[in-house]
C-alpha cells in the first residue's frame, strides 16, 4: 500500500483477511474438500462437499500461504486431494458438482464449478502445493475441451455427467468466474492464450451485453445468446441465476475489466477503463440506498427499480474491492469516497464481530436474513476484499502474490 491509499483504508479492513480465515479453522470435511458452515463457522454434516465451496476455501487457503502462511499447505493439498479424487469424475472426466463419500450427489457439470477448480487449481500450483499443476493442466484440458465456444468468444454452461447432453441455457454468471479463472492461469502458465481468452469474454459481455442494455447487464442468454429477459422471474432470489439485474455482478464485472486491462498491458483498449467506470456507476445509481435504507439491493429489473431488496454480504464485498481497483487506475477520490462509505457500512452491518466472519444476507432492514442464504460458507469474497488493499496492481490475485 501506498502512503495515500493507507490514509483511507481502516485498521479493521487491514487485519480482516486473517479474521476470515480463522473462521475456517475447521472447515476441513472428513469425506474430503471443506463443509458448508453454519453461523458460528461449525460444519453442516448433513450438506454435501460441494465442489464450489471446496475450490474457494482451497483458494483463499492458497493466497495465504503465498503470503507466508505454510502451516495452511497441508489444508490446501486436503482442498486439492478432493478435486483429484472425492469430487472427480474418473469415469468421464470433470468434476461433480457435489459428492460424499457414497458418490456423487449432484453429478451435471456446471462452468461456474469448474471455473472454480481452475481457479483453486492455479492458485494450489503456485505455491507448489502436492498435485496442484497435475490438477491445473487437467482443469484446462476440460474447459477446453468442454466449455469453451470460440465461434462466441464465451462458455457454455451445463452439461450432464457423461457430456452428452448441453444445457440449452447460457448464462454470464458462469462467465464472469471463467474469466478470473483464466487470469489466474494465465499468470501461473506464462500462456497468454488465457488471458486473451478472458478479454474476449469480457469484450462479449462488458462491452456488448451491458453496454448495449445501458449496462444493465442481462444474465441469461438462449444457446445461440439471444437475451432472455424474463427468465426465472418466478424465482427472483435464485441464488445463481436470479432475474434480473444483479447488482454486485456489475461491481464484478468492473473489477474484472480492470484486471484484463492489467493482463493485456499496453495492447488493452481505451474502452476497458471506461467500461469498468459505467459499470461501477450504473451499480451505485440503481443499487446503493435506493429503498429507504443503506446498503445494496440484490437485484433490480431492466429499469432499474429494485427486485430482491435483501442485502448480501458478497455486494458489499465487492463494492468495496471494485472501488479500491477504480481508485489505483485512475487515482479518482471518488472512489476512495466510496471505498470509505462501503467500509464503515460493512463493518456496521456485516463483520460480525460475536460468531466471526462476516453476515452473508440482512433483509431490507440490514435484519439477518437467511432468504437467499444460509449459514456463513463463503470466504472469497470477504477475504478477496480486504486483501487487494495490500497487493499490487495485477491480472490475479494469486498473479499479485506471486508473480
Amino acid at each position: 500500500m501506498t502512503e495515500q491509499s493507507q490514509a483511507f483504508v481502516p485498521e479493521w479492513v487491514r487485519v480482516e483477511p486473517e479474521r476470515v480465515l480463522a473462521f475456517a479453522e475447521a472447515a476441513a470435511h472428513p469425506d474430503g474438500g471443506f463443509a458448508w458452515l453454519d453461523s458460528a463457522g461449525a460444519p453442516v454434516p448433513e450438506r454435501p462437499v460441494e465442489t464450489w465451496i471446496t475450490c474457494r476455501t482451497t483458494h483463499v487457503l492458497a493466497l495465504a500461504v503465498a503470503q507466508g502462511r505454510d502451516d495452511l499447505r497441508p489444508r490446501v493439498e486436503h482442498g486439492v486431494a478432493a478435486l483429484r479424487g472425492l469430487l472427480h469424475d474418473d469415469e468421464h472426466g470433470g468434476w461433480f458438482a457435489s459428492a460424499t463419500a457414497a458418490g456423487p450427489v449432484a453429478d451435471h457439470k456446471g462452468a461456474y464449478e469448474h471455473a472454480f477448480v481452475l481457479l483453486a487449481a492455479a492458485s494450489a500450483a503456485a505455491i507448489g502445493a502436492d498435485g496442484g499443476r497435475e490438477l491445473l493442466d487437467d482443469a484446462l484440458a476440460v474447459q477446453d475441451a468442454h466449455f469453451w465456444e470460440d465461434e462466441h468468444g464465451l462458455v457454455a454452461d451445463s452439461w450432464n455427467r457423461s457430456w452428452t447432453e448441453l444445457e440449452p441455457y447460457r448464462g454470464v454468471n458462469a462467465n464472469m468466474h471463467t474469466v478470473e479463472a483464466l487470469l489466474a492461469a494465465a499468470d501461473v502458465t506464462g500462456d497468454r492464450r488465457w488471458s486473451d481468452r478472458a478479454a474476449r469474454i469480457v469484450e462479449n459481455v462488458v462491452h456488448g451485453f451491458a453496454r448495449d442494455g445501458g449496462w444493465r447487464l442481462p444474465e441469461h442468454f438462449d444457446p445461440s445468446w439471444n437475451v432472455r429477459l424474463d427468465y426465472n422471474r418466478d424465482k427472483p432470489a435464485d441464488q445463481f441465476r436470479p432475474y434480473g439485474v444483479t447488482i454486485g455482478h456489475l461491481l464484478e464485472w468492473s473489477r474484472l475489466a480492470l484486471h484484463v486491462r492489467h493482463a493485456l498491458g499496453e495492447r488493452a483498449p481505451a474502452w476497458l477503463l471506461d467500461d469498468a467506470r459505467e459499470l461501477f456507476a450504473t451499480a451505485v445509481r440503481d443499487g446503493w440506498d435506493v429503498d429507504g435504507a443503506a446498503g445494496f439491493v440484490y437485484t433490480t429489473d431492466f429499469d432499474g427499480a429494485p427486485v430482491v431488496r435483501n442485502r448480501l454480504h458478497w455486494v458489499i464485498a465487492e463494492a468495496l474491492a471494485t472501488a479500491w481497483a477504480l481508485h489505483q487506475a485512475t487515482g479518482d477520490e471518488e472512489y476512495a469516497r466510496w471505498f470509505t462509505t462501503w467500509a464503515e457500512h460493512a463493518e456496521r452491518h456485516f463483520v460480525d464481530r460475536e460468531l466471526g466472519s462476516w453476515r452473508h444476507e440482512l433483509d431490507e432492514h440490514n435484519r439477518p436474513a437467511a432468504t437467499v442464504w444460509e449459514g456463513k460458507p463463503d470466504l472469497y469474497h470477504a477475504y478477496q476484499a480486504t486483501l487487494l488493499p495490500r497487493l499490487r496492481p495485477a491480472a490475479s490475485f494469486i498473479g499479485a502474490l506471486t508473480g
